[in-house]
């Protein structure tokens, strides 16, 4: 398990994030029109997994915006953002800002995605979504980036994470 933080307060995950190196473990998501996704869908390119605990929180929704802007000009790299938020809010939150350079993905269906990459917290107030991380992945599905963030009310490092992709 991992320890991160959420207004100062100590929270734990049900594990770690996958490492540098690591292959990323496979998924299965609901996207906005209810289809199911899998990493296999995304074989070949390279992906940015922006995974936090809402979109209808302001850091979340930042980081959603912030994600798309940089992703602009990436060349085959897909850019998920991926919550236990069902797909009505995802989509909902894309059309109202207009974005076009992420997939949203939830994991409310199963809660599998969250155990896998170790991300679903299992206490504090938050207890059960997806803490704040970010795992980039090259076209073979191995992790080329990791960061857990250690306070869910701050950014990720977008810096790190996309310039791994220059």
């Amino acid at each position: 398990m991992a320890h991160i933080k959420l207004g100062g307060k100590d929270i734990e995950t049900i594990g770690s994030l996958p490492q540098v190196g690591d292959s990323a473990p496979d998924f299965e998501l609901t996207s906005e029109d209810l289809g199911t996704k899998k990493l296999s869908d995304y074989k070949g390119s390279r992906v940015v997994m922006n995974i936090f605990p809402s979109i209808d929180t302001n850091v979340c929704a930042t980081s959603v915006r912030k994600f798309n802007e940089k992703a602009t000009g990436l060349d085959n790299t897909k850019v998920l953002c991926i919550s236990k938020d069902l797909p009505f809010a995802h989509k909902r939150f894309v059309s109202e800002e207009e974005l076009r350079n992420v997939n949203n993905l939830s994991d409310f269906r199963t809660g599998e995605f969250g155990k896998k990459y170790g991300v679903e917290m299992t206490t504090g107030a938050l207890k059960g979504l997806h803490s704040r991380a970010v795992v980039v992945l090259d076209e073979e599905g191995k992790v080329i980036h990791s960061q857990l963030v250690p306070e869910i009310g701050e950014e990720p490092d977008y810096l790190s994470a996309l310039k791994t992709l220059l």
